[in-house]
């Protein structure tokens, strides 16, 4: 009873606050007043709280029991129940469903002294229960509205079950297909990256971050993650100040400005201070020079790991580091909770410091509605009207469509006829319905994705046979264990290619499992794992009209199938509507338009390779005659990639044409206008990603050969030809230099325009001096 009259006194004081706001004028002024009224609660409630609830607030706990069943008894268990009923817990994750989430939420807000509710925190990555492609499969679409729809309905079936923030976006840019997270990301350019991140943020908070509907995101892991050293997970990341501000940093700016309300750390180091400590980036960057309002969470016991790295001694300093340099909450790691007040006492954290960490993660509650209403998401029978609905299955099948990339599609191979063809399906993935679903889908059920053969068998013209031709994997298959290849098992090779002989063509869906990319899922080798490459040779033997489809979560290293394969769709691990996406794409029903976020390497050795990159002292290929050795080379292998960045084909062709600038010399603040004509050449109606890159021919410091600073994505009926204009600003032609600093600097610029990174158009201009 005693909490209840704290409660309502201070509820009372914030209504008698909105009562007075209320008689304000004008749009402005009422979204202002409700932001003071949020500081006002804020400052309200932290006069009340003791130091230790305070702390709480900054404590995030692990689902660690069931908590529709008894109380934990032994152990850390009990300890965190413990804490959980005494004010000590600001936030748990992975608890989901209403009925989970109503009983935790019933806990603190019942039996806390103050009844703070609970945020509760859950790695919506691609969708919750129904589940969207991975991310990088959705960059692959460059379709902002498509994808931050995605984003949409993984907040509206999450927030259904009671989830109130999500652990995404991931923004980091990585240039390394080694490293197994670049499947969660947006791919190796900040420009695109930077879109997305705004896409994907707006899809999961809405208009209304108040609405039950929607739920708060993260732009992670801040920063410089996706830079891991060696593609190897956990790494550190040994990045210049350029790379830093030019690379690294604009898709999180891009997402804290779309309004973000946390940021989540990472796990690596950047010069030689783990970020979970680094004042100069949670501070002195993201909080004072972005000005971001929002609460920083680290990773998983991260806080704790800054002893491991050998930058603290102990978890007493590991929290006082942390706190200092301005992480908002402890994920998992203890160290706040059993340190932070005592390193107030002690005269060693400022309590101001507390204060600030705290009022900002009570912000984030109030802007979500939780005090307002602590069970405002959970409503058993709103959960079991969208979680699963016709609506989010028809979102999550457009968005697989759009994400599916053709690579190649010689002799026009496809689309496949409709009927009067025998067609063989090989390959263990081409009757996976688990794979499919991708790596970080922890709501989803196992074994529910459409699985290629069933996608097919939808179409019966055809006569449609299956044969596995071997195992992916043999043993278990979970997302902690580590995956065991089938190396050896060719038994099924006969069979297989009995079928592809008899057929008029072959369909064969190789790839990746969906475990084998993802958190802790670094490879050395980027080529298709086990057996799979030799059963791809040996039914080519037999029948070259094979059509391959790619089932992975990065890009691989596919330089004998590129050179022999007629057909190589990248289908990438699409989620619950795979095999309805692949056969409708295969069959011609929807005409792929995706493009490549990621550059595709000829081999292993050219990893990391992307796309904008410095052009060295000695670039350009040697003419005969010339010096040969002597330049920026390989000896075994082409400096160019596979396939490049925003590379992709279309069942039709399309034509670039007549590319112009309005003008051949431009003052600091004039418009760079440009336009070029796109033709429809071929005999399909399509859609096609229309890409600008500038080049900076000389700076303060070396500037990429080429830098993406615009897409359309522009659909022309066959035959159609339309004029794409686009203009560039100072955003777009200006750079930060090492210190950080954005500078537009007078010179020469290129500009190109084509379908992908490699095949442009190009024209030139002045940027003058002032």
């Amino acid at each position: 009873m005693k909490k209840s009259v704290i409660i309502s006194v201070f509820v009372g004081s914030v209504a008698a606050i909105a009562s007075c706001s209320a008689q304000q004028t004008g749009n402005t002024s009422v979204m202002q007043s409700e932001k003071e009224i949020i500081t006002k609660k804020v400052d309200s409630l932290l006069n009340i709280m003791t130091l230790e609830e305070k702390v709480g607030q900054m404590n995030q706990y692990n689902g660690f029991w069931e908590v529709t069943g008894p109380a934990p008894e032994g152990g850390s268990a009990e300890e965190k129940y413990e804490h959980l009923r005494s004010g000590l817990v600001g936030s748990m994750l992975t608890v989901r469903g209403v009925e989970q989430v109503r009983a935790v939420q019933k806990i603190v807000v019942e039996e806390t002294r103050l009844g703070i509710p609970l945020i509760i925190g859950f790695d919506v990555i691609h969708g919750y229960k129904t589940l969207s492609p991975i991310p990088l499969a959705e960059s692959a679409s460059w379709d902002m509205e498509a994808i931050q729809k995605s984003a949409e309905v993984a907040a509206k079936e999450a927030a259904a079950s009671g989830i109130n923030w999500t652990f995404a976006p991931m923004v980091d840019i990585s240039r390394d297909a080694r490293w197994g997270r670049v499947m969660e990301g947006g791919g190796e350019d900040p420009y695109l990256g930077s879109k997305i991140a705004v896409a994907r943020v707006k899809g999961f908070q809405g208009e209304d971050l108040s609405d039950p509907l929607t739920i708060a995101a993260t732009a992670k892991h801040f920063a410089g993650y996706g830079f891991a050293e060696a593609g190897r997970e956990y790494n550190k990341a040994d990045i210049g100040s350029v790379t830093l501000h030019n690379m690294v940093l604009p898709p999180f700016k891009a997402a804290k400005e779309a309004g973000v309300r946390t940021f989540m750390n990472g796990f690596n180091e950047i010069n030689g201070v783990p970020v979970t400590g680094s004042e100069y980036l949670l501070r002195d960057i993201l909080k004072e020079e972005w000005g971001f309002e929002g609460f920083v969470i680290s990773d998983y016991a991260s806080i704790e790991e800054m002893a491991t790295h050998g930058y603290v001694k102990n978890e007493r300093m590991a929290a006082k580091k942390a706190a200092e340099a301005g992480v908002d909450m402890d994920m998992e790691s203890y160290a706040y909770v059993n340190e932070l007040a005592d390193l107030v006492r002690d005269g060693e954290v400022d309590e101001a410091v507390i204060d600030d960490a705290v009022g900002r993660i009570l912000r984030v509650k109030f802007e979500l509605g939780l005090f307002d209403d602590p069970y405002k998401y959970l409503d058993e029978q709103r959960e079991k009207e969208i979680v699963g609905s016709s609506e989010i299955r028809e979102a999550v099948l457009d968005m697989a469509k759009k994400s599916i990339v053709l690579l190649k599609n010689e002799r026009n191979l496809l689309p496949l006829k409709k009927s009067g063809q025998k067609i063989a399906l090989i390959g263990a993935l081409a009757n996976d319905k688990n794979s499919p679903l991708g790596s970080w889908r922890i709501a989803s059920e196992d074994h529910t994705a459409v699985s290629v053969l069933e996608g097919m068998q939808q179409y019966e013209g055809n006569e449609l046979v299956f044969e596995k031709g071997a195992d992916l994997v043999t043993g278990q298959v979970t997302f902690i264990n580590e995956l065991t290849f089938n190396e050896t098992d060719k038994s099924g090779f006969d069979a297989a290619i009995s079928a592809a002989e008899d057929a008029d063509v072959v369909v064969m869906v190789l790839g990746e499992h969906g475990f084998q990319s993802g958190e802790g899922r670094s490879r050395t080798n980027l080529d298709l794992p086990g057996v799979q490459q030799e059963l791809l040779e040996k039914v080519f033997e037999v029948n070259k009209n094979v059509v391959l489809v790619l089932n992975n979560g990065r890009p691989l290293a596919i330089g004998w199938a590129a050179e022999n394969i007629p057909a190589i769709v990248e289908a990438w691990h699409l989620g619950t509507e795979t095999g309805n996406a692949v056969a409708q794409v295969l069959y011609g029903d929807y005409n792929p338009s995706g493009k490549l976020p990621m550059t595709f390497p000829r081999n292993i050795g050219q990893t990391p390779i992307y796309y904008n990159h410095g052009n060295t002292g000695r670039p350009v290929d040697p003419q005969p005659g010339d010096n040969m050795v002597f330049w920026s080379h390989y000896m075994d292998v082409e400096n160019t990639p596979l396939y490049p960045f925003g590379f992709g084909l279309s069942y039709t062709t399309f034509e670039y044409d007549n590319l112009q600038l309005n003008k051949n010399s431009y003052k600091r603040n004039e418009p760079v206008e440009v336009s070029v004509q796109v033709t429809n050449t071929g005999e399909y109606d399509g859609k096609e990603v229309v890409q600008l890159y500038i080049r900076d021919l000389y700076g303060s410091i070396i500037r990429p050969v080429k830098e993406l600073k615009g897409f359309e994505l522009t659909e022309l009926q066959k035959g159609e030809t339309k004029t794409v204009n686009f203009v560039l600003s100072e955003k777009e032609l200006g750079f930060y230099n090492a210190q950080g600093e954005y500078v537009i600097e007078p010179g020469e610029f290129e500009v190109f325009v084509g379908g992908n990174s490699m095949e442009t158009l190009k024209a030139s201009f002045v940027l003058e001096e002032e």
